[in-house]
């Protein structure tokens, strides 16, 4: 049974086309990973079939009575509503059907018999549905899966106003899945996610009944839990059975045959029109050339996609700093309270260093305070002299208006045009990329903009919050030859560990200093 059907889909923005006269279908109970590489259009995908967002050309149906549920990062939370609260939200179609079936129950004493076994039937018929739906283990359910994804580590009873960006897109993905729909959009569910609730969360997938569709370059996450790839490259979509390792087998494949089947009609090509130039002036031959030009004219011409342009890291390096590149004396770390234990912490020189932990205790909190971004709750911070720091936050303070070219010159004023064109190039930006405005890129397309600056810093110490969010696998895979290779020191956050573990010298676990009870 086919729960959404999109047939003849076009869309684009100016002249970008981002999908051209697209079909696809979601069947009931598919496990779907949509992959492709940044601005190819995933996440415009996702709000083109859940209708905030109006195709250019093309239908989207969906199956009637068909429950969606769309993880939306921009989804209002109300002040004053407790973590527990939204999260009881998830089952307010039951809660309606109790009051509905309570309302029945209260005009059973008014009604004749022939109505009052109507009205019985009816109670009962919801009943069932109450029962099969959960729906007197509520409580026992919001604990689950708060306690799977972490969001007792914060306390349920907290208002949901006080919450992190990261914190709040967790009570989101928390109450869709309370919600169970018939079909799960998730895109990047995991970039907030720590490491113990990652599992969860795939093993939740892996058992989960209905469909679902996910976006994600967490490619050991995807392959756990999907069955169907669905590729968007070239503004189209193409399905692909299996796993993404059967995926790329299929496409390098496919690939290698159109390449093949290219260079033999070219070959063909050029000997049919090399006949033809040779003998069309020929009166004896002149009819055999014809003959070769017709079936020239006939022929359907294998075009080649033309390459993406892959992107290309590489970190300048500033002058040697001392050995020590900074020291923590007594450090306490927090807002309004504190978030860790004294700290005594030092990084000398050489060392490239992972902080892992739990989402909430602090991670971020220490990077800003080693920075001076925020102030210490006590105790002190002492950087070496000479610290050329390069910082990528894990998310942007504000979506920019400049276009990208403008983004990196204003940062860059020394250098001129064909340099900043040159510089967004090697990070894997098209022509069309850079003369759009930042805010209309893709997240992994923005996250290449701010790398771009990074890479062109001289600097000794590279901080990085979470520099894998929204990358593609290209994008991911360049970043972690380039951090490899980089001769000065590196401290960064990362819910990757395949990512960081052949970077790194040494891993900091902030379970150990964090006032977080666990």
């Amino acid at each position: 049974m086919s729960l959404l059907t999109v047939n003849n889909l076009s869309h684009g923005f100016g002249d970008r086309a981002i999908f051209d006269d697209v079909s696809f279908r979601l069947l009931q109970g598919e496990h779907i990973g949509l992959i492709g590489a940044n601005g190819e259009g995933k996440s415009t995908f996702m709000n083109i079939i859940t209708k905030k967002l109006e195709p250019d050309a093309g239908t989207v149906s969906w199956s009637k009575h068909v429950r969606v549920g769309y993880l939306d990062q921009h989804a209002a939370l109300k002040q004053g509503m407790t973590i527990r609260d939204v999260l009881r939200t998830a089952f307010q179609y039951l809660y309606d059907m109790e009051t509905e079936m309570n309302g029945l129950f209260a005009k059973m004493a008014e009604v004749s018999p022939e109505e009052l076994e109507e009205i019985l039937e009816e109670t009962g018929r919801i009943q069932d549905a109450l029962t099969n739906n959960d729906f007197y283990i509520i409580d026992a359910k919001v604990e689950e899966v708060a306690n799977g994804l972490g969001l007792n580590d914060f306390g349920l009873e907290r208002d949901v106003h006080d919450l992190s960006g990261g914190q709040r897109t967790k009570v989101l993905l928390a109450k869709l899945l309370l919600e169970k729909p018939d079909i799960l959009l998730l895109d990047e569910p995991t970039n907030y996610l720590d490491v113990e609730h990652i599992e969860w969360l795939r093993n939740y997938l892996i058992a989960y009944e209905h469909a679902f569709i996910l976006i994600s370059h967490d490619i050991p996450f995807l392959n756990s839990v999907i069955n169907l790839i669905y590729h968007m490259e070239n503004q189209q979509i193409t399905r692909y059975p299996g796993d993404y390792d059967e995926f790329l087998r299929v496409y390098e494949m496919k690939k290698q045959q159109m390449e093949a089947a290219y260079k033999k009609q070219q070959k063909e090509i050029a000997n049919l029109k090399d006949f033809v130039a040779r003998n069309k002036a020929n009166a004896a031959t002149s009819k055999m050339a014809m003959s070769r030009q017709k079936k020239l004219d006939k022929m359907d011409v294998i075009e080649l996609d033309a390459e993406k342009p892959k992107p290309k890291f590489e970190f300048k390096r500033a002058r040697t700093p001392g050995k020590y590149l900074f020291e923590t004396k007594d450090l306490v770390i927090g807002y309004d309270e504190p978030l860790s234990n004294k700290l005594n912490l030092s990084m000398e020189r050489g060392q490239k260093v992972a902080l892992s932990g739990a989402n909430g205790i602090g991670k971020t909190t220490l990077l800003k305070s080693i920075l001076g971004e925020i102030p210490a709750l006590q105790g002190s911070v002492e950087l070496e002299e000479h610290l050329s720091i390069g910082y990528f936050e894990q998310e942007m303070k504000t979506d920019s208006n400049k276009t990208c070219l403008e983004e990196i010159w204003d940062e860059f004023p020394h250098m001129n045009q064909y340099e900043v064109r040159a510089a967004l190039a090697r990070c894997g930006l098209t022509t069309k990329h850079i003369e759009s405005k930042v805010k209309v890129l893709s997240g992994g397309e923005k996250a290449k903009v701010r790398l771009c600056k990074l890479i062109n810093m001289e600097t000794n110490l590279l901080v990085l919050d979470e520099p894998t969010n929204h990358l593609d696998q290209d994008a991911k895979e360049e970043l972690k030859r380039a951090l490899k290779e980089y001769k000065g020191s590196v401290l960064l956050i990362s819910h990757e560990p395949h990512f960081y573990e052949d970077i790194v010298t040494e891993v900091w676990n902030g379970e150990n200093w964090t006032t977080k009870v666990f």
